[in-house]
């Protein structure tokens, strides 16, 4: 635990851990309209205990949803929601998403709509745009803008200064419980330092926020691993404006989202007015080490794209001249060498993308509680492939690169290899993980194998990737 001064009080971080087994349920699932707690709530003390603080206190509560951790607010205080600001280093003009247990408490927040988008005037103030993506989605990983009534129930924080603002309903017990147990909606950004890598346990919230925040709530870990999907509705055609755990494909198929159009950049928008959706404007995603990402459009069409179907070995020889000091690599030629590097593969590459011949030593991720041997014993992409001497690499016919052979006896680096997997769902839910985990190995730089993105939460995981990259290569 960790003791920080913050206004003359002492905060200490505890991790409370919840039984997740009966948390509550819907009295109507297909309605949506209210949420009920379990009969016997000794499962929710921890949550009790929690949304007390939430009222009580200006300091949020770090809790689990089906997507990341986020660290909750509420969203009707001022100083409460200026916490979160205060505790995640955030810009105070990058809005927030607030948390509904059910759409009760969603209508409490929101004006009656007049036309909006080709939908008349009705008796429910959520306009109708939005009916068949509640219906289809919620509770899950879908926000939606809605109009900000004026006099507004929430803390301006919120917003931003936007006329809008966004909500979802997230797919997670335990998170609908905390709400309403506290009786307000919760503005909850991811619980993570602002710019790095977002929570998918308790442990990574900690790890980020220790000493600035009291209580988090450990659930588990999250399921879905990238942020909620966030669209407009308010607008014609209505706009992707994040991509997130609901594709762009699916939300198509939603009666009166057909046209939906994407509305968002794989780059942080520096310079622009506030954004109308969190994880527009700013770098995102960032662990401390160099990334770079090499995206999948590489792996097909040109020569050197079929060359790096399996790994990206030209990569090792621009470290060895690193070392060297014969060319200037991502400020590594300074670094005291060896240097640590991690490699983050997915659906093609080979065990530690194509790195060989040259003396590397592998480390496999903590987890495993395993070391490897030297990386010149790995497997090649093609074993019959010979090194010629007093030469940089070169490309033969087939897929491999060779090395010099006097590179081979020394020590350039330790690779740390972490695998996703070939399932996009997969990869979505250890990316951050990933990201975390090599930070905390204390890598310099972390190569990243990119994968298809033009459909599916795949689209979800490049956004973040770009977005953490110091280097993409096409």
């Amino acid at each position: 635990m960790a003791l920080s001064q913050t206004n003359g009080n002492l905060l200490r971080t505890r991790i409370l851990p919840v039984n997740t087994n009966d948390l509550g349920n819907f009295t109507d699932r297909q309605t949506l309209e209210t949420w009920e707690l379990p009969a016997d709530q000794s499962s929710i003390e921890p949550l009790r205990e929690a949304a007390l603080h939430l009222r009580k206190s200006n300091t949020p509560v770090g809790f689990p949803t089906e997507t990341v951790y986020g660290l909750g607010a509420d969203a009707t205080r001022s100083d409460a929601v200026e916490g979160i600001y205060k505790a995640k280093g955030r810009p105070s003009d990058n809005p927030l998403i607030i948390h509904v247990c059910d759409l009760t408490m969603l209508r409490s927040l929101v004006e009656r709509s007049g036309q909006v988008n080709g939908n008349a005037e009705s008796t429910d103030p959520i306009p109708a745009i939005y009916k068949p993506l509640i219906k289809e989605f919620w509770p899950g990983p879908l926000t939606i803008l809605l109009p900000n009534p004026q006099p507004s129930k929430l803390a301006p924080e919120v917003t931003a200064g936007l006329p809008t603002f966004g909500a979802r309903m997230p797919d997670s017990p335990l998170a609908l419980s905390l709400i309403r147990l506290t009786g307000v909606p919760l503005a909850a950004p991811s619980a993570n330092a602002s710019t790095k890598p977002s929570p998918t346990t308790a442990e990574h919230v900690k790890h980020d926020l220790e000493g600035k925040i009291e209580i988090i709530l450990d659930g588990g870990a999250c399921q879905v691993g990238v942020e909620s999907t966030v669209v407009d509705g308010l607008c014609d055609p209505p706009v992707v404006l994040r991509p997130g755990g609901v594709s762009i494909d699916r939300i198509r198929e939603c009666e009166g989202w057909s046209d939906v159009v994407k509305g968002y950049k794989d780059h942080s928008e520096l310079g622009s007015n506030t954004p109308r959706a969190p994880g527009m404007k700013y770098k995102h995603y960032s662990p401390k080490a160099k990334v770079v990402l090499f995206e999948a459009a590489s792996q097909r069409d040109t020569q050197a794209g079929q060359g790096m179907k399996w790994g990206v070995p030209l990569e090792a020889w621009k470290l060895v001249k690193a070392k060297e000091k014969m060319i200037s690599y991502l400020g590594l030629e300074n670094s005291e060498w060896p240097i640590n590097v991690g490699i983050v593969t997915t659906k093609r590459w080979l065990p530690f993308a194509g790195f060989h011949l040259a003396k590397w030593r592998r480390a496999l991720p903590e987890a495993t509680q395993e070391t490897s041997n030297w990386w010149k014993d790995a497997p090649m992409a093609n074993p019959g492939s010979t090194a010629h001497p007093h030469r940089p690499p070169h490309q033969n016919e087939g897929t491999d690169v060779d090395y010099e052979p006097g590179y081979s006896d020394e020590h350039i680096a330790d690779l740390i290899e972490i695998s996703l997997g070939s399932k996009t769902t997969d990869i979505a839910h250890s990316l951050f993980s990933a990201l975390r985990e090599l930070d905390q190995r204390g890598v310099d730089i972390i190569y990243v194998e990119g994968i298809e993105d033009e459909a599916d939460i795949a689209a979800a995981v490049m956004n973040r990737l770009r977005k953490a990259a110091t280097v993409i290569e096409q």
